[in-house]
């Protein structure tokens, strides 16, 4: 089978799946005098759920991984929607569900929603409303045993955990088994269980489909994370040679992990900066242990998701000046909300007929201008305690960087009539994702200090690509000239100007691609911290003139560059 891998590695194990709560759900009518004593068993369920996850919270071991506390709040926060509870509750009244009929029913109304969803990672949120429900449904049955049959296997076997989903609660409960690696039906690489299994670094293969279904207690099991590749039962033969690369695959990350604190210069003397995307605050020291130069994309919209209200100044100020101080004088990059149009934050379902090309990211924030003032206040304010460059998505015109400019203002002087101290020695760039603005790059080049490149996003809208639709997957290509042209001509004018040009997408991170990169003159990476290595490995081996005269010929004759061909 293959699925999506999120974490790089080698697993082989027995499989132990997991039962999934919602495909045992019983379905019966109730009685019209037992609603309210249904609705008060709902409650109690709810209530229940809640304190448990509240407890984890409040009890994380010191070894748990850093992003578990926020994904935990997230789901305790789930659990008092009134999209869930009263929602659910009327269902019981109205229709006189059973509970666990009426929770099933509400939780594929709310998924239904986010499935149309253009956002990637918004579409993901829709398995927090999946795992919440899920929660809540062991609860009302009293079953609270994930692996049944765990205790029957053997204390020293590698066991791979099969499942249909995995919840940031049963990822806590699971991290100190001695698990291998992590199979799920669903998810993505921005799914909690992507998100958990990279920080303990364990491989994990996500949205393969039916592994659940398929794979029984106890099978043989051999996971390749990079390729998203799983092999059920397999010969003896693929077996040796699975276990020939899993011991080469340590030998190599045991050398790896020699050039943490080796600068990243290539043969011919050009120093490269390396830095680390992030999602959440706790993030930022897995950065700094990667030996990251510092943090390229800090996505700042995961501050807002998955809650029913938006996070107010304080809390914004107290993230952005956590990741700042932990960076300890390194230059952190911080997105502004980067949010689509097929969601309003208050939770209102507003589909737009293109989201993707709609009122999104700074469009959004522009027309929002209450939201989008405190998170600059709260910006400006975290400025204080370091190097802090506030990074604008999807700019396309230049009337939206004079916008901004005017909003970052406005939001000085709210800070100075309230006397609250800020700095004003922020650095203001915009992400190059529309080719709009990466054609006609000169005037955005002169007037802000620095770009970043979104790459994902650059490659869906130069080739009219959906690149969440399989349909026309096979279309997005990274390496089509027309995508490697603007990029080529985003960094020249950046070396014009004499202003920094990151790449902060998908490639960036890719080390099979970092010397194509470094031929178009890039000189900034940023990507997840575990793929620095990697890459600062491939940038050490590279002799950057000799690769800039290849991919410039290659360029100019409109030509795929051959990747086989810079690796000499």
């Amino acid at each position: 089978m293959r699925g999506q891998g999120v974490v790089k590695g080698y697993a082989i194990g027995r499989a132990v799946v997991m039962g999934a709560a919602t495909l045992e759900v019983a379905h019966y009518r109730i009685q019209p005098e037992a609603v309210q004593a249904e609705c008060q068993r709902l409650k109690s369920a709810l209530a229940l759920a809640r304190d448990e996850l509240q407890g984890m919270v409040a009890n994380l071991p010191d070894d748990a991984p850093r992003e578990m506390g926020a994904l935990l709040t997230v789901h305790s926060m789930l659990l008092d929607d009134p999209m869930l509870a009263q929602q659910t509750c009327e269902l019981i009244i109205e229709r006189h569900y059973n509970a666990e009929w009426a929770l099933t029913t509400q939780g594929q109304i709310l998924g239904e929603q986010f499935a149309i969803m253009e956002d990637a990672y918004l579409r993901e949120r829709g398995a927090d409303i999946r795992q919440v429900i899920e929660r809540v449904l062991r609860v009302l049955s009293g079953s609270t045993v994930l692996l049944p049959r765990l205790s029957e296997a053997p204390a020293d076997e590698a066991l791979i955990v099969v499942a249909r989903d995995i919840s940031p609660a049963d990822m806590l409960k699971l991290r100190g088994g001695r698990f291998a690696a992590f199979l799920t039906d669903l998810g993505g690489p921005t799914s909690h269980t992507a998100i958990v299994a990279r920080s303990m670094n364990v491989p994990a293969v996500v949205g393969i489909g039916n592994v659940r279904s398929l794979v029984r207690d106890g099978d043989v099991l051999v996971v390749d994370g990079a390729t998203g590749a799983v092999l059920v039962n397999p010969p003896q033969f693929a077996l040796n040679e699975y276990l020939r690369r899993q011991a080469a695959y340590a030998d190599d990350r045991a050398e790896l992990s020699l050039l943490r604190d080796a600068e990243a210069i290539t043969l011919d003397g050009v120093r490269v900066k390396l830095e680390a995307n992030i999602e959440l605050p706790e993030e930022a020291a897995m950065a700094l242990e990667a030996g990251a130069d510092g943090i390229g994309l800090f996505r700042s919209e995961f501050l807002f998701m998955g809650r029913s209200d938006l996070p107010g100044e304080q809390e914004q100020y107290e993230a952005y000046a956590s990741v700042v101080q932990t960076m300890a004088g390194r230059p952190v990059t911080i997105r502004t909300l980067d949010i689509g149009a097929d969601k309003t934050l208050d939770g209102d379902i507003a589909v737009a007929a293109n989201p993707a090309l709609g009122l999104r990211a700074i469009r959004y924030c522009l027309a929002n201008p209450e939201i989008f003032g405190t998170q600059l206040r709260a910006l400006l304010r975290a400025s204080l305690h370091g190097k802090i460059r506030i990074l604008i998505p999807m700019i396309s015109h230049m009337h939206e960087v004079h916008a901004v400019r005017q909003a970052i203002a406005v939001a000085g002087a709210e800070l100075e009539a309230r006397r609250i101290p800020y700095a004003s020695n922020y650095e203001l760039g915009a992400m190059v994702e529309i080719p709009a603005i990466a054609i006609a790059i000169e005037p955005f080049i002169d007037s802000l200090d620095f770009l970043s490149i979104g790459t994902n996003d650059l490659i869906q809208y130069t080739l009219a690509i959906d690149r969440g639709d399989n349909d026309v997957a096979e279309l997005y290509d990274p390496m089509h000239p027309a995508v490697l042209r603007l990029i080529a001509h985003t960094i020249n004018a950046g070396e014009r100007a004499g202003k920094p040009v990151a790449v902060c997408g998908e490639m960036a991170g890719d080390a099979s691609v970092t010397r194509m990169l470094l031929g178009l003159g890039l000189k900034e990476f940023s990507m997840h911290p575990q793929q620095l290595l990697d890459v600062k490995k491939e940038v050490r081996l590279a002799h950057s003139n000799a690769l800039r005269i290849k991919v410039a010929s290659a360029l100019n004759r409109a030509e795929r560059i051959d990747l086989a061909l810079l690796a000499g």
